[in-house]
């Protein structure tokens, strides 16, 4: 239930910083640079969750 609930806050916040992400970035290569950034972020936190956990 823990995970569940973390995986919804995490796609709660997606949502609330897409749109304003979107909208910084519009040039493609711009836009897959952050996007990257952020899908690492994401993964480190991920995988500090689950060895602390």
């Amino acid at each position: 239930m823990d995970k569940l609930l973390s995986v919804i806050f995490m796609v709660g916040i997606l949502l609330l910083v897409f749109p304003g992400f979107l909208q910084s970035n519009s040039k493609l290569k711009q836009f897959l640079k952050n996007l990257t950034i952020w899908i690492i972020i994401i993964l480190i936190i991920l995988v500090i969750v689950y060895f602390f956990k």
